[in-house]
């Protein structure tokens, strides 16, 4: 399908089966035509009807008269298996850009069971449910991502082949759904002193407020801390990796700052989300500076998540 045929198609399914949250397939969105197994079927009742003409067989009219009847009413029921199906869109948890988001649709039946209900994004492979009468089931389908931002999966394919595979019943429907997707962390060094000094300045982190560095002992050492902290006098004891820990850590409270970062959008934008949740799992108050937004001083789950989703929508649209 070419670009423009394609956006005609598209206009025109927006106008016959718009967005909703909740979408019951009907005769107006639902479409049908013979599988491929279904078009062989029918060539091979077009020879046997040839070869009944041919050869004046009342057995071989009977046969393709049949078999064609056969194929007739199997075409209602490819439609009755799907339509009346109700669709709700579930929730959909955040991700990182990497990752295969997830997300939730619930089919619900008010009627009658649907057996074989495919439902997916293609070119991936179909997520096959049966719904049982006046019941619902819950699929999770997976997609997945590539960049951070708001990733709107599209049309959701849902399609029965039931029962003889003769032919297929489908619909796309647009469930409004979207997936907050966060930069994909990056790991670099994160001095954990809010001393000010200019290690702490080439690394992003700027000091806040007041506070001493005095030393409070050693700590096992954790990804992420400043190779300048570690004592290398007791990993040559062979006591293992240990870094030294500072009262400054505690007291002061540190602000991740973009513009001190140097790197493309993206690569900054990863090392400040890896920072974000190296400082969350440490329980340590920071704060994040973007061009054109500041989130202040705070620590839990809420200021993670607001700061991920910061660098998430860093420079979107609307």
């Amino acid at each position: 399908m070419t670009g423009a045929l394609r956006q005609r198609w598209d206009r025109w399914l927006a106008r016959r089966i718009p967005a909703a949250g909740s979408v019951q397939l009907n005769q107006r969105r639902i479409f049908i035509l013979p599988s491929r197994v279904g078009v062989a079927f029918l060539l091979a009742l077009l020879v046997m009807l040839l070869a009944a003409i041919n050869y004046q067989s009342s057995l071989a009219y009977g046969l393709t008269f049949l078999l064609g009847s056969v194929f007739v009413v199997t075409i209602l029921h490819t439609y009755r298996n799907l339509a009346g199906l109700v669709l709700h869109a579930g929730g959909a948890g955040a991700v990182f850009a990497g990752e295969a988001a997830r997300l939730r649709v619930r089919l619900e039946s008010r009627g009658r069971a649907h057996e074989a209900i495919a439902l997916g994004w293609p070119p991936a492979e179909l997520q096959q449910q049966d719904v049982p009468a006046q019941g619902s089931v819950e699929c999770e389908l997976t997609l997945q991502t590539q960049r951070r931002g708001w990733l709107q999966p599209g049309r959701l394919r849902v399609e029965s082949r039931f029962p003889l595979g003769l032919l297929v019943a489908w619909s796309h429907v647009d469930l409004d759904q979207a997936v907050l997707v966060y930069p994909r962390p990056l790991e670099g060094e994160l001095p954990l002193a809010a001393g000010g000094d200019e290690d702490d300045e080439q690394a992003g982190l700027v000091s806040q407020g007041q506070g001493s560095d005095d030393f409070q002992g050693l700590r096992t050492y954790q990804p992420g801390d400043s190779r300048r902290r570690m004592h290398w006098k007791a990993y040559s004891r062979g006591q293992g990796l240990l870094v030294k820990d500072f009262a400054a850590q505690c007291g002061r409270d540190l602000l991740l700052d973009f513009d001190a970062l140097t790197g493309d959008l993206e690569s900054r934008l990863s090392l400040l989300c890896h920072w974000v949740l190296v400082l969350s799992e440490r329980q340590q108050p920071f704060a994040l500076q973007l061009p054109n937004e500041s989130l202040p001083v705070a620590i839990g789950e809420r200021h993670r998540e607001q700061c991920l989703r910061a660098l998430a929508l860093h420079g979107a649209r609307g």
